[in-house]
Formats: structure tokens, sequence, C-alpha cells
């Protein structure tokens, strides 16, 4: 876990690391996927884009509490 983060932000680093774009571009993505239920959005990026499941959740479960604000 880096540096004290918990949560599904802990695992920002190594997706940008292991996918090559950051965060905001996939919350965009997210946000604009033609699904809107959270499984639906982890399988979603998963067959889509190729995000394992433990960072695709991961950014569903941010953004979902981004946009509930």
């Amino acid at each position: 876990m880096a540096d004290g983060i918990k949560g599904p932000a802990s695992y920002f680093p190594s997706i940008e690391a292991k996918y090559g774009r950051p965060i905001t571009e996939w919350k965009a993505l997210i946000r604009s996927a033609p699904v809107t239920k959270h499984m639906e959005l982890v399988t979603w990026l998963k067959q889509e884009h190729g995000l394992g499941h433990g960072h695709a959740n991961a950014l569903v479960a941010d953004t979902l509490r981004e946009d509930r604000r």
C-alpha cells in the first residue's frame, strides 16, 4: 500500500504503471461506458480493456463513489 493510501485508490499507482493510462482517463472511460451498474462496469473494463478484476473493481468503486457526492 502506497504511503498510507487506503481503499480503491491504493491500486491507482499499479493501474497506471501496468496499463499506461492515467486514472483520470480510466474514470472518463467508465463515465462514458455503455453500462452503468458496478459489476457491469467491472466486466466491461475486463472484456474491452483487459484489466484484471481487482484493478477494474477499484476503478469502478472509486468512480461511482465520486459521482455520488
